[in-house]
């Protein structure tokens, strides 16, 4: 099914494209990416299915996302793009280089192709505890969900997805169902099996702990032009945590790959 994916664009040059991450938005990333636009880089910010505003689908998984990004890279007709993508952007950025080849670079920021425990469960319960129909407030949903999730910079992202509606209520800039019922999708590891020859920059947090050194070698028997940066002092949102580390990060490689 062809999918509307929400976008935002800002500069113009040699185009990148942006995938957040679970629970995410094109917000989460726009200072970064405005700032590396200014450098000379169009950068397409999109909304994933399920998130921010884009449109909604009862099916979720990383083919369906490597789809998505597919069809809006034909629509836009951009080529040859740096593919960025963090945490299930990430994944959805190898899924992407495993299927299709309208790519000159990756950069996967702060996930491997492994799968992961489960550890979203806090996170919907929380979320299904606050009911739009009912609620007052923002002060209000934010002590509901402080019961379930108890960091409050990770409440503060999530709670970014919950919006006034033209009416004076409350709605979700996510789909809470589809999630709930997917989050094992989400942890779920991405199945390497082509030689991809394009330059690949895993970035990790080193106080985040989700990119083992293991995880890089294997990456590379699939990816032999990658290399890994640890950011040091950032966690797993790096562009949160060390903007302007993430930001010449990211120049740095995009300096590096060959114009097609």
């Amino acid at each position: 099914m062809h999918m509307k994916l929400n976008y935002r664009k800002l500069g113009s040059g040699r185009p990148l494209v942006v995938l957040h991450g679970v629970f995410g938005s094109s917000d989460n990333l726009f200072t970064v990416c405005r700032n590396i636009a200014g450098k000379g880089y169009e950068v397409f910010i999109l909304d994933a299915r399920n998130h921010g505003q884009s449109e909604r689908s009862d099916i979720f998984s990383y083919e369906a996302m490597a789809a998505d990004l597919g069809q809006f890279l034909t629509e836009h007709e951009i080529s040859a793009p740096v593919i960025l993508g963090h945490s299930m952007g990430g994944k959805t950025v190898l899924q992407f280089s495993q299927q299709y080849t309208n790519f000159s670079g990756l950069i996967v920021v702060d996930i491997a192709a492994r799968s992961y425990a489960p550890h979203h469960d806090h996170i919907i319960r929380g979320l299904k505890a606050i009911d739009t129909q009912t609620l007052t407030s923002r002060k209000e949903a934010e002590e509901i969900f402080s019961r379930y999730v108890t960091d409050a910079g990770e409440r503060q992202f999530l709670l970014k997805n919950l919006y006034r509606t033209d009416e004076g209520g409350f709605d979700w800039r996510i789909n809470i169902p589809v999630l709930a019922e997917h989050t094992g999708e989400v942890v779920s590891a991405i199945p390497l099996h082509k030689q991809v020859e394009q330059p690949l920059l895993l970035m990790r947090g080193s106080e985040s702990g989700y990119v083992r050194d293991e995880d890089f070698e294997y990456l590379k028997t699939y990816y032999p032009a990658a290399r890994m940066e640890t950011i040091e002092g950032a966690n797993h949102w790096i562009h949160a945590t060390r903007p302007a580390q993430f930001e010449e990060s990211v120049i740095r490689f995009l300096n590096e790959v060959p114009a097609v």
